[in-house]
Order: structure tokens, then sequence, then C-alpha cells
């Protein structure tokens, strides 16, 4: 199950005692869920003034960074063409994977010095992944154009002879250059070229066609004609159901048309390594960005909730996902006795579908419980997207 839960309770004698009394009912006694004390560090609490508007910024903020840490993995996946084992092995955060990056967290005081007030620390996070974002775009559009370009030119090159690139198809000798009179088309036919082209109008040079190439549903001629009779034709041969293609036999030109496709290769494996290493670290960045946003809401609901000085116990849960309903009434038995309007709202999730926000907490009362509660969920790639 990839979800986990984080929440937090007020300390009791000490914040140990907290942690033993949630997890004796749930993990040792019950196997209803796998427990990981969330370590947060003294961070400065500020006014309460502060705390009220920060809680509702914090919960935007939370928001914006998953929506930019799931749209980088996303565009991961489509770079290694959503080999889904490719692309998780490869969403790491800080050099671990997922699950243990989360179930082991640190603050990272280097990136978000603690002396800092929290609502600059929102700030950096903020700015840090709003540069992640814009950077994707430009990219993402850069990298997504060199693609379509190359897959265009390949398609040119491997499709029916009505629109495929000719120039790989045909050699010098099928054409006659250099003449006052004379010139050579080249011809798409279905069928029966041979028994009419030399009476498709006058001045034809006799058994001048020969067949360039071949695919399943058409044959490629070359046909030698004096210049004055092409418009007529071209209009006969149309007539026909046959279609002439428009080439002129350039070698300077064929070569720079093959150079570039060489060039859009080349170019591509260049743009895929600096892009795919690019997307490593900056999901990295952001995942990890994510788990502080997820540390400083449960930071400033738990002050809001349970007062100062500060004292409470944040803990990380990963449930048994047959075991949710049961993990969750164990906790409003373990927490009701901290607000009797959350644990009624919780003992009747369907009372009322509606989500009522809770001026100053940073949820509706759909997701409000009698602890500080959210939900993290790990699953950053849908390969179904």
């Amino acid at each position: 199950m990839s979800e986990y839960w984080l929440i937090s309770a007020p300390g009791d004698k000490t914040c140990q005692q907290t942690w033993e009394a949630m997890n004796n009912v749930t993990s040792k006694q019950h196997n209803l869920t796998e427990n990981y004390k969330f370590h947060i560090p003294d961070l400065k609490v500020g006014t309460l003034d502060q705390l009220v508007g920060l809680s509702d910024d914090l919960g935007k903020l939370d928001t914006y960074v998953e929506q930019v840490t799931r749209k980088v993995a996303q565009y991961l996946g489509e770079v290694l063409e959503n080999q889904k084992d490719k692309v998780h092995e490869n969403l790491m955060a800080n050099n671990n994977d997922l699950p243990g990056y989360l179930t082991r967290f640190q603050w990272d005081m280097a990136k978000y010095p603690i002396k800092q007030s929290l609502r600059n620390i929102a700030d950096i996070i903020s700015k840090q992944v709003g540069q992640i974002d814009a950077d994707l775009k430009t990219k993402s559009t850069a990298y997504n154009n060199l693609k379509s370009n190359l897959q265009n030119m390949e398609k040119k090159q491997t499709g029916s002879l009505l629109t495929r690139n000719l120039a790989d198809l045909v050699k010098k000798d099928h054409f006659i250059l250099d003449s006052d009179y004379l010139t050579t088309l080249l011809v798409v036919v279905p069928n029966d070229w041979n028994l009419h082209y030399e009476r498709i109008t006058d001045m034809i040079v006799p058994r001048s066609s020969q067949l360039v190439c071949q695919d399943q549903d058409y044959g490629l001629f070359n046909v030698t004609l004096f210049k004055k009779v092409v418009d007529e034709f071209k209009l006969h041969a149309r007539e026909r159901k046959f279609i002439v293609r428009e080439f002129t036999y350039n070698e300077e030109e064929l070569a720079a048309g093959k150079n570039e496709i060489t060039k859009l290769v080349t170019d591509k494996k260049k743009q895929y390594g600096h892009l795919f290493r690019w997307l490593k670290v900056n999901f990295s960045e952001c995942f990890c960005a994510l788990i502080h946003v997820k540390a400083l809401r449960v930071f400033v609901e738990s002050v809001l909730r349970y007062g100062l000085p500060v004292n409470f116990q944040a803990m990380l849960l990963h449930p048994n996902k047959k075991c949710v309903k049961r993990l969750r009434d164990i906790l409003n038995q373990l927490y009701g006795h901290l607000d009797s309007s959350a644990q009624t709202t919780a003992m009747q999730p369907n009372a009322s579908n509606e989500s009522v926000d809770i001026p100053g907490l940073g949820f509706g009362q759909a997701d409000y419980y009698p602890y500080v509660y959210y939900k993290i969920n790990i699953d950053m790639f849908d390969s179904k997207i």
C-alpha cells in the first residue's frame, strides 16, 4: 500500500509515552499498521495570528508541490516510454527509495534553516519548486519538439510511397539531368503502369520507365518525357489515378536531408541524457520539499490544536490495507477525548458529503479527526495517464 498517514498527538508526561501508547494498540497488538517516529526539529513558532494565516497557505503550498512532483514523475515516465519498473527504480529521494526516505525522514538543515521563520521556510520551498516547474515546461517543450520533428522525418522514411521521402530510394542514373528538352518524373501507380504510360500523352521517351521501388500497395516508377508536355502528362496521369511525386534530384540537398536526420538523432540522444538526469535530480528535490511541507503542516496544526509550549509527537503510520477502518476506529478511541466534535464527525462519515472549512485549520471537516492527520501517497507515477 502506497498510502501513509502522518499524525500527531499531544505529549503525555513524555512524547515517548505518547508514541508507545499509539504503537502498542495499533502495531504490536493488532498488526494494523507499521509505525515510525517522524522527527520534526524545534521550529520557530511565531504568533498565533501568523500560525493561523500560515496554516491556510501551507495547505495551498502542499497541493502545489505535490502537483509539480507528480508532473516531474509523469514526464520522467514519458521520457522512459512508460517502462513502469524503470520509472519506479529512478524515482528516488536523496538517494533513497521513497518509503525509505519517508520512514527515516530527517529535516534538511542546510536547505531549510530552522532559525528562519516558518513563513520564510515556506517561501524558500515555494520558490524552489516554482523554478523547477518553470524549467520543466521549458525543457519538456524543447525535447517534445525535437522528438516530434524526428518522428515526422522517420515516418517519411518508412511510410507509403505516396508520402514517404524518396531521397533514399532513387539514384542518379534514374534521372535525365541537365537536358534542355527532357526531364524525368517519378510516378506512384497501383497497377498496369507498363501497359499504359507510353500512351498517357505524346512526347514520352519509349521504354524510358523502370521500377524504382515497390511496397504492398504501390510501385514507384520513373519516366522521361519532353518538358513541354509535363503539365499535360500530370493531368492525364491523375485521371488514371497515377500520382506524380514532385521531386528534383539534387545531390547537395539530398545529402543535407540525410545530415539533418542524423543530426536530429544525435541531438535527441544528447538531450535525452541531460533531461533524464535533470528529471531524476529534480524529482528528488520536489519529493523532499513535499515531505518538508507535510512536516511544516503537522507542526503548525499541532501547535494550533494542542497549544503552547510545543509538546506533541509526530508519527508516521503505514496502514494494513485490509484494516484501515479498524485502525481509524482504534485511533478515534485513543484520541477521541481531544475533540469530541471531531470524533462524532469521524464516527458518522456518511452524515454529510459536504466538506466544511474549519477556520484556522488547513482542511475541511471531512478530513478532520481528533488528532492531526495528513495522508501521504508515495505512488507518484501513473502509467495510465
